[in-house]
This record gives structure tokens, sequence and C-alpha cells, in this order.
């Protein structure tokens, strides 16, 4: 009896759904409080962010005939490995298990905690029972980390059991973000008591880096940020005709998201100066009590603390697809390739990535968003890359968005990504090293499965 396989059950909408709810979520609610404070001037901080939706539109347009060509769930891995061969498939495909999607889940559970910290203080971050180390390998225990890790439970119990629920839910949490970012953009600005005068106010930098490299520094804030937007790709193989509906899924979700993060962004300064910005990790809760006083700012924290569930469940959802894709080509653990036979869901990829994320739960929120950055950075380059090489190949599809104006497109994503990792090394050694070295590891453990397998198939041969 054949073992069960993925289904295509996703819909258009559902797989928009996903890129969204992907990308609408940690960053865009909890980087704004870092950029204030590392950039200080307006200018430089919406600046930021349109280059960072540029770039993430760029990426999505690349990947868009990438997944085309390969609709077949995994992403990343499946690009690299069909370009570079099966060691760089599996090393994207294990950092993106850990630093795509299980440090991510990670961070956004964090910070639903941090916004539900506005009526329950004892789940803020700054509320620890216990901390020892500092930066990426400090090890933090409090009531964030005891609400994220019962989140993340409840949310991976509600993807094992069927991805139509998982869709259903993730279509009814997105409308809710959706809803609720557009009454707190429209509310903002009708009904809000902000200041246009603050988009003139400079603030005092806290950081000591000139500001053209603090600017490639921050790019890895907003890279977070805009992260997901290459969702789709990893559940194409669960797509109904991906040919057509990858593209536009990718498209029209990342040009959503981005012109959403610009309207956000001018609430949040409209609300208050990049001064009073500063360092803050729940600036929709600042920004909502600025505007609309303590008990509306309250309504809306609890709105985004729901809307962040949004970004949770779509990684649990899409996450355990690069592990299962991975496993069922021997690149990793083999219990990942099952398949539930009764709910069709990767039900052991599913449990490994949230047990990993729960434990990723343990540290700092900046420390997570420089390592998640500085490593999906990485390997998206290398993901773009790869188009140089595979457009050389018989019957390759070119899409028309990415033939315009052929090769500027590619060529301006990798040297902006690269000079993001030179400056990420410089600036930021410790964690670039442990993400460097996270890196290595994959390469490390695919030559050992290689031995593993050769091994088992020599005792095999001599039975």
């Amino acid at each position: 009896m054949p073992s069960p396989t993925l289904a295509r059950q996703i819909s258009l909408s559902a797989a928009l759904a996903l890129v969204v709810s992907n990308m609408v979520g940690t960053g865009i609610f909890t980087t704004p409080g870092f950029l204030a404070r590392d950039l200080g001037d307006p200018t430089l901080y919406f600046a930021i962010w349109i280059t960072g939706g540029l770039i993430a539109l760029i990426g999505a347009l690349c990947y868009s005939e990438l997944g085309v060509n390969f609709p077949s769930s995994g992403g990343e891995y499946v690009f690299l490995t069909q370009a570079f061969g099966p060691v760089w498939g599996f090393m994207t495909g294990w950092t993106s298990f850990l630093a795509g999607f299980a440090a991510p889940v990670a961070a956004t559970s964090l910070a639903f905690a941090d916004y539900t910290g506005y009526f329950f203080p004892a789940f803020q971050a700054a509320n620890l029972f216990w901390q020892a180390g500092s930066g990426l390998l400090s090890v933090q225990v409090g009531g964030a980390q005891v609400l994220a890790c019962a989140i993340i439970g409840i949310v991976t119990v509600a993807n094992l059991f069927g991805v139509q629920r998982a869709a259903a839910l993730q279509k009814v949490l997105t409308g809710l973000k959706l809803s609720v970012i557009g009454a707190f953009v429209v509310l903002g600005f009708t009904a809000g008591t902000g200041s246009w005068g603050n988009f003139s106010l400079v603030s005092i930098r806290d950081s000591t880096v000139p500001l053209n490299s603090q600017f490639a520094i921050s790019l890895f804030y907003v890279y977070v940020s805009y992260s997901g937007w290459n969702a789709a790709t990893y559940i194409a193989e669960e797509m109904h005709d991906p040919v057509k509906n990858l593209p536009r899924a990718l498209a029209i979700g990342t040009g959503l998201v981005t012109v959403l993060f610009f309207l956000l962004n001018l609430v949040f300064v409209y609300a208050a100066p990049l001064g009073a910005m500063k360092g803050v990790v729940a600036i929709g809760s600042l920004a909502a009590s600025r505007l609309f006083g303590s008990q509306v700012g309250g309504l809306f924290s609890a709105l985004i603390a729901i809307a962040l569930l949004a970004m949770v469940n779509a990684m649990m959802t899409v996450g355990p697809r690069v592990a299962y894709a991975m496993a069922r080509n021997g690149a990793f653990f083999r219990a990942a390739a099952k398949v539930d036979p009764q709910w069709r869901t990767p039900a052991p990829a599913i449990l490994m990535q949230a047990l990993v994320a729960m434990l990723l739960t343990f540290t700092t929120l900046p420390s997570l968003f420089f390592f998640i950055g500085f490593t999906l950075n990485f390997f998206s380059v290398m993901s773009v890359a790869s188009l140089f090489r595979l457009r050389r190949r018989p019957g390759w599809k070119r899409l028309k968005p990415v033939s315009w104006l052929w090769p500027v497109q590619p060529v301006l994503f990798i040297v902006i990504g690269v000079w993001m990792t030179l400056f990420g090394i410089t600036l930021e050694p410790r964690i670039s090293l442990v993400a460097c070295a996270l890196i290595g590891i994959g390469a490390l453990l695919y030559q050992r499965q290689l031995k593993g397998a050769a091994s088992w198939q020599r005792s095999s041969t001599a039975k």
C-alpha cells in the first residue's frame, strides 16, 4: 500500500493569506522601536522601509519563476538542490527549518506575550524569573516564555488535525489582522491625537555605528519584517494550479504588505516621535495609547496580540513542509517524511518544529531578529543567484516580470544582500558566527546522513 502524500487542497486565497500572515506580524509590530533607536532620522526611517519593500518585491518576482519551474514543497531547498547540488539544498533546508521558521515562531510568540503584557505585566519580556549569559547565547526564563510556549502548543495542535482546518483558521485570523490594521490606520489619522510635526523631529541616536553602516545593519530588522514573501513556495505542492496561482500569491501578497507597512509606519510616527519610540517593543500599544488613550489603546493592543497568532499559525503550517520535503528525499530525519494517514498532515515535522521553537523562546528578541535576518538573507541571495544557472536549462519557463530589464532585478537583490552580509559580519561578529556555524553544521549533518545511508545499504546487501 503506497504511503499517503500531500494533496492539492490550498486555494489562491488561502495561499495569499499565508503570504500576508507570514509577513505582517512580529517585525512590523516590534522592530520600529529598534530602527528609531539606531537611525534617529524620520527620512532614513521611512527610506529603510521603502528599501526593504523593494527588495522583497524583487525577491518575490524571482522566486515566482523558480516556483513555477519547481512546483513542489520545500522552497529554497528545492531551488538550491536543483542549481548547486544536494549539499546546498540540505544546508538551506536545515537552516530554514531552524532560522526560517522555528526562530520566527519563537519571536512572534514572544511578541504576543509582550503585547499581552499590556494587561498582564507578568507576561512582559522584562519580567524574568531567571537569566544567564547575554545576547544570542543568553538564557531567559519568565512569564513571556511560559505564555509563548503555551501559544506554540495550541497552534501546533490545530495544525496537526488537517491543513484545511489550519487554512480556514488562517483566513479568519488574516481577515481579523487586516481589519485591525485598516481600522488602526484610518482611525489613527481621522480620530487620533497625533502630530504631523513628529515627521520632522530628529532624535539622538543611541548607536555609535556610522549611519551608512547602521543602515545596512538595520536592514536586517526590516528584512525580518518583510520575510514571508516567499511563503507560498513552501506549499506549492498542495496548491491548486501552482503555475498560475503561485506567482499571483507572491506578487499580490508582497505588494499589499509593502503598502500596509508604509501606512502603519506613518501612523506610528504620527502618534509618537522617534525619540519616544526608541527601544519600545510593543510599538502598537504605544501608538494606540497616544492616539486614542489608554482604554482604546488597550483594545488595539489586544487585537494586535490576536493578529500575531495569525503569523504563528502561518509559520506552523508552512515550516514543517520544508522538513517533510527534505526527509522525503532522505536529507532529514526519516520521521519527518511521514504523513498522518487520516489528517494528511506531516505530523512528525510539525512536532519537531514546535519543540525547537519552544526552546528558542528562551532568548532575546533583538538577537533573534538579527540571527534570522542574517541567515535568511544569505540563502535568499543564493536562491536568486541560482536563476543565472537554471535559466540555461532547456524548457525553462521564464516569467515576463523577471525577464523585463534582465538581469537588473536579480543583480540588485544580490548586491544589496552581499552588502548586508559583509556589514553584518563586521559589526555583529558574534551572532554572525553562530549563524555561519549553523550553516556549517548543516553540511556536516548531510555528510553524516550520506555515510549512515551508505552503511545501512552495505549491511542490507551483506545480509
